[in-house]
């Protein structure tokens, strides 16, 4: 690829676009396939170690811990070293971490792995945010970070469709040993990927004589970028009360069909799967729809996300406490579609009114907020409430959190178009 550049409004070359992008969408979908596939494995690992179900829950937030602790820092080195070094190691790490998960003897082993797994996993959305976002203009941005979240769904579909089987036919073991080397392989060729000139951290302002000039940011104003920008910090909340409903959703839902309605395992892991696939028509739908939307109305992205989170509350309230059968899981299918419809919308924003060179940076805090008061904390609520009221009393509690995220993204929107104003325009430049 020639040298290029790209603005706001002029996309890179595109064919190279298209490939990175395919790269990244690939390692997207294999951090959640080993992410997730230990849902699928709870009944199995539950029968052999003897665990409660709030362990079980840990061993999916033991991942999100790590995130939390180390996206910040891996974000830094994002933003300010490389985008492709970080993501390919990343993506080795957390792999040969899942290798190791098939070699575990107890629950506290086992814990570790998967904690070394979010070690690996800390800041691939961070950087790979700031890549789509770069390589990609601005009228795009949603569509396509939609079309790289759907790998979320897809991803936690394949985890837990084949963990389920493998643990069947194997042992719940292999199903580790299996999932961990498709992502070396795309990790090795990431490596050889070409990424943008890191953004110098530079800000506009006025002279005395009204002319404009740039002048090196200090570390006061890379603070300022985050704690006054009212938009961000609402919707960096609002993620994580969505990210409360889905992760505990993607950990809970085979037992939950497992108990409930006594099926096996395997069916139980595929029927749970299938809602997840629903949400890969979701994320890039949402996307299309929230740039769609934008063209005609400045605020449309966290309108879309108000409207998507309050449809997934409803659906996933009247499904788990008012309907059985069929009509229940037509509603859930459809709040497969709605749960993910926010992600691309969301995500953008947290592009859109920072500094150009703080991107990966941004989405790492969105992390972390997500991850300490959302992901993490998800599944083990669900446990806890199970333990003491059961499985389906806790499921029809949750969608209350997807209520509090919309009136969050309220908030955001009263301050996004004051925010946006107020962002530095650069240009980006990729390697030659």
């Amino acid at each position: 690829m020639k040298n290029g550049s790209s603005s706001d409004n002029q996309p890179v070359a595109s064919k190279y676009s298209y490939y990175v992008f395919t790269l990244l969408t690939l390692l997207y979908m294999f951090d959640y396939i080993d992410r997730m596939i230990v849902a699928s494995l709870f009944p199995f690992i539950k029968r052999d170690w003897g665990l409660t179900d709030a362990e079980c829950g840990m061993l999916i937030s033991a991942v999100y811990w790590s995130i939390l602790a180390f996206s910040f820092p891996v974000s830094l080195f994002i933003d300010r070293w490389s985008r492709k070094k970080c993501i390919a190691i990343m993506a080795l790490l957390w792999s040969l971490a899942t290798a190791a998960c098939a070699i575990t003897k107890n629950f506290h082993q086992l814990f570790m792995a998967r904690a070394a797994i979010g070690i690996g996993e800390a800041g691939y959305a961070p950087g790979g945010t700031a890549m789509i976002s770069a390589l990609f203009p601005k009228s795009k941005r949603a569509l396509f970070l939609g079309l790289w979240s759907a790998a979320i769904p897809l991803g936690s579909a394949i985890g837990i469709a084949i963990g389920g089987w493998v643990a069947n036919h194997f042992g719940w073991q292999h199903a580790f040993g299996l999932v961990a080397f498709p992502g070396m392989i795309v990790a090795f060729l990431f490596f050889w990927t070409r990424d943008y000139e890191s953004v110098e951290l530079v800000k506009t302002v006025k002279s005395d004589t009204e002319n404009s000039q740039q002048v090196k940011m200090s570390k006061k104003d890379m603070v300022r970028e985050f704690t006054h920008t009212g938009s961000l910090l609402a919707t960096y909340f609002a993620f994580a009360g969505n990210t409360f409903v889905t992760t505990a959703l993607l950990s809970w839902m085979p037992t939950y069909f497992h108990r409930i309605q006594g099926l096996d395992e395997t069916t139980a892991g595929l029927k749970s799967s299938a809602v997840m696939l629903f949400a890969i028509i979701g994320a890039p739908l949402g996307g299309y729809l929230a740039d769609r939307w934008q063209k005609r109305h400045a605020n449309a992205r966290l309108h879309f996300c108000i409207i998507s989170s309050s449809i997934t509350a409803i659906l996933m309230m009247t499904a788990f406490g008012c309907l059985e059968g069929y009509a229940q899981y037509a509603l859930l299918l459809a709040g497969g579609v709605s749960v993910a419809a926010f992600v691309p919308a969301a995500a953008a924003v947290t592009q859109d009114v920072v500094h150009p060179g703080l991107r990966a940076t941004s989405y790492s805090l969105c992390v972390i907020v997500q991850n300490l008061v959302g992901s993490s904390m998800g599944p083990i609520f669900v446990g806890v409430v199970s333990d003491q009221y059961g499985i389906s009393t806790a499921m029809t509690i949750l969608p209350v959190f997807s209520l509090l995220a919309s009136m969050l993204f309220f908030v955001a929107s009263l301050f996004y178009k004051q925010d946006l104003a107020k962002v530095e325009k650069v240009e980006f430049r990729f390697e030659s």
